[in-house]
């Protein structure tokens, strides 16, 4: 047709650039579509392969995580002139010692009263049934019967215990484990450095110093917010311990409710929440309706100072993803790896995500340092005249 030609000077028509077939829009876009999948099969096969491995893999990701929280103090000691691989010794056995220590204490107080928790804050759910029917709203019995035997006998199970320490079996497993993370842990304390600048080898030039500026930035993000949030769980049990001491529970159960808020604590927005609610059914039934409440008043006031005082002051920058991002991060990490993977999922995710953005930040400094230049020759010749 004669409106679908192109006409020049002499008449001739200038026919369009050939387009292969992935050069048009669609096959654009299958471009695009099959990178996708590739990178999602990519990552599907390194998660799949981590959990088969989660032996090795887990005592490494502790190993890292540790080592960037006390990795200062044992630059500190070197500063001060003590030999390297003595201070990272030395900090090592510091280290395998409180966590030990701390670990076994967990261990025996939460253990020896795990089964009288569980019966009191079946009870107490019991309880807060009947007042809420006291007030005529209706529900379900039969469902809610089901669903708290059901949630009875999975926290009561073994199946609870080898989820909360994803999937390690054995006794031989855990002390394999104990023993890779106390090595691994000592050369990344020793030799930290040497062994991060063997791994970015590989880049040159630019990229070698993106590389740099990422993996400083992921070990400072890794290190404030195991430090920032190990001080937040231990705010939070402490108080929420004093409180249900104070308001009458035996110190037998508040002791191992105390701890739990500290572990749980670990697991951001929904973990201190969850151990609350645990301690308040448990004062339900073992103190009665108004220790019950005031229970919940303090967990909700814990609750607010640590996200408004606290995380924002001792995280600081460590933790800047969104809310969403950190539940869909806790609920992955959870189905994946139990209670060690809602751990560990959000601190690896803020890691990545500092990766990214400071891979991406290097190339700022160069798009605003015209700018820069040009405000100051502005205002130069305005001082000096």
């Amino acid at each position: 047709m004669w409106f679908s030609r192109r006409w020049t000077s002499d008449d001739s028509v200038t026919p369009p650039p050939p387009a292969g077939l992935w050069g048009d829009k669609f096959g654009i876009v299958a471009t695009r579509t099959l990178q996708t999948i590739i990178l999602v099969v990519a990552v599907i096969g390194v998660v799949y392969a981590s959990i088969a491995l989660r032996l090795v893999v887990i005592p490494v990701l502790l190993a890292l995580i540790v080592a960037s929280a006390i990795g200062p103090i044992v630059n500190a000691l070197e500063r001060k002139g003590w030999n390297r691989a003595l201070g990272a010794g030395l900090v090592l056995l510091v280290a395998v010692l409180g966590l030990g220590g701390l670990a076994t204490g967990i261990v025996f107080a939460v253990r020896s009263q795990w089964s009288t928790l569980v019966d009191q804050a079946t009870q107490g759910f019991e309880e807060l049934r009947r007042i809420v029917a006291g007030f005529g709203v209706p529900t379900d019995d039969q469902a809610i019967n089901d669903g708290l035997e059901q949630v009875r006998e999975f926290l009561t199970s073994s199946s609870f215990t080898s989820g909360a320490i994803a999937g390690v079996s054995s006794a031989v497993e855990v002390i394999t484990g104990t023993v890779l993370f106390a090595f691994v842990l000592f050369y990344f304390l020793r030799d930290g450095g040497s062994i991060f600048e063997f791994l970015i080898r590989p880049f040159k030039g630019e990229y070698h110093v993106r590389a740099q500026r990422a993996g400083l930035r992921a070990l400072d993000v890794l290190g404030g917010y195991v430090r920032g949030t190990a001080f937040v769980a231990l705010v939070d049990g402490v108080f929420i311990g004093i409180g249900l001491f104070v308001v009458g529970i035996p110190f037998a159960l508040a002791l191992p409710l105390a701890v739990l808020v500290f572990i749980f604590a670990f697991v951001p927005i929904v973990g201190a929440t969850a151990a609350g609610v645990l301690a308040a059914l448990v004062a339900l039934v073992t103190a009665g309706v108004t220790p019950a409440i005031i229970i919940v008043i303090i967990v909700i006031v814990v609750n607010q100072v640590e996200g408004n005082f606290l995380q924002p002051v001792v995280l600081g920058r460590s933790l800047q993803l969104h809310g969403v991002v950190v539940l869909l991060a806790i609920t992955a990490g959870t189905i994946l790896a139990g209670i060690t993977g809602a751990i560990l999922s959000v601190p690896l995710v803020a890691c990545v995500w500092a990766i990214y953005k400071a891979w991406r930040s290097a190339e700022q400094p160069h798009a605003k340092t015209p700018r820069k230049r040009k405000q100051r020759a502005k205002k130069t010749p305005a001082v000096t005249a």
